[in-house]
């Protein structure tokens, strides 16, 4: 019997949540609890499920997300999750198939893009997608970092707070919102995403801890930076070997985000912080007196693209330096497949179809790879991913495409 791809109903929800376990090897526990926690968040019209025989394989769903672009703009994304194929089912096309069908419609509905959290670093690429933001933890030693154990407070005028779960709910929408209209490569967060950080909406399959929350406050009584941090009990030999590992960190000024590596640093017992996920520029290494107390325990890619209108997406950003360029896009799926001529400079960009010879031809994934500032196209160019049909266009491109701060996205979805 053929697999069937389609939209589920109300009627599927049970075998779909069921197969979105499967697919994550999460335990069949409070299925009923699951179902009903995710009901609110699902489009029907953007949910798919691969079925067998009434039984179902496959999971896929995308929803409207907003991303940050370098210069600040926001465009928007076609974000996909929850995708599985469960192992009895794997190599019959189903992820190609809802991919397929999803993307079809985002590009009709006018998307710019779409971006997703892989799992696995070798499914996407064949898809278009590229990794276009990296993030690293690092894991600090905090006797030997460097920095006064005796810290009380800034020195800035400003002053670190702890606060509860309903205060960040409060305060930390406008503080992320305030930070995603700079910092490009971060995405919106929802209601939904406040309440699940701070316990107010638990995951039935996921156990809570709860937290600790801090947040830095400029002297003119601005929030400008916010924590929220877990903390372990461990002794050894009457002596503290507490670890502090971080759920979310924001901060909209350099002040701010000294301020609070500096106050976790220095709680009482604490002997190591987990950084959780941070931009591979972030300033916590250079910032302690021996960075080499900070060991870096994951430096991985993140948030991945996929352009699905080439004009729309690159006059959305901004380009540090003037200049033009011609890209020759290969894409089996179509949707970035074309010549594209680049007119860009700090005061905005054109992007035209073309018929010129190109400066260099590339993969819609690696277009994508591009397209947020973090990968270089001359590096590309001696993997052989990029061919420079021009001399010194990858160099160009890079001086163009590249950004002064690494893109950054810290979000599962």
């Amino acid at each position: 019997m053929s697999l069937e791809v389609r939209n589920i109903t109300e009627a599927d929800l049970h075998e779909w949540v069921r197969a979105v376990n499967t697919g994550f090897l999460r335990p069949p526990e409070a299925l009923a609890e699951q179902v009903e926690q995710q009901r609110p968040q699902l489009e029907p019209e953007r949910t798919l499920g691969a079925f067998d025989s009434g039984h179902c394989v496959g999971t896929y769903r995308s929803f409207t997300q907003r991303l940050t672009v370098p210069g600040g703009g926001q465009v928007t994304s076609d974000a996909v999750s929850s995708v599985t194929v469960s192992p009895t089912h794997r190599r019959r096309g189903l992820l190609s198939r809802m991919l397929a069908a999803d993307q079809a419609r985002a590009k009709d509905r006018g998307d710019l893009l779409s971006t997703l959290i892989a799992a696995e670093y070798r499914i996407y690429g064949r898809h278009g997608f590229g990794p276009a933001t990296q993030i690293t933890e690092w894991r600090v030693d905090t006797l030997r970092s460097g920095l006064d154990p005796r810290w009380s407070g800034p020195e800035d005028g400003g002053r670190v707070e702890l606060v509860d779960g309903a205060d960040v709910r409060r305060l930390g929408p406008e503080l992320h919102e305030r930070l995603r209209s700079r910092r490009h490569g971060l995405i919106d967060r929802s209601e939904r995403f406040w309440r699940l950080m701070t316990g107010d909406l638990r995951r039935p399959h996921i156990p809570w801890k709860e937290a600790f929350y801090a947040v830095y406050r400029s002297a003119e009584g601005r929030v400008d930076g916010l924590v929220s941090y877990t903390t372990d009990d461990e002794w050894e030999g009457k002596m503290p070997r507490v670890t502090a590992r971080v759920r979310d960190f924001l901060a909209d000024s350099p002040a701010a985000e000294r301020a609070l590596w500096h106050f976790l640093l220095s709680i009482d017992w604490v002997t190591r912080v987990e950084s959780g996920r941070r931009a591979p520029d972030d300033l916590l290494p250079l910032l302690l007196p021996d960075p080499r107390a900070a060991r870096v325990t994951t430096d991985s890619d993140y948030l991945w693209v996929r352009l699905l209108d080439v004009p729309g997406a690159l006059e959305a950003r901004s380009y540090r330096a003037a200049g033009s360029l011609v890209l020759d896009v290969h894409d089996p799926s179509g949707y970035a497949a074309g010549r594209f001529r680049l007119d860009a400079g700090p005061e905005g960009a054109s992007c035209t179809s073309t018929t010129s010879a190109a400066d260099l031809a590339l993969s819609a994934s690696d277009l994508a790879a591009l397209y947020l500032g973090d990968e270089s196209a001359l590096r590309l160019a001696a993997l052989g991913r990029v061919s420079e049909e021009r001399a010194g266009a990858a160099a160009r491109a890079d001086l163009l495409l590249r950004t002064a701060r690494r893109p950054w996205c810290p979000d599962m979805f």
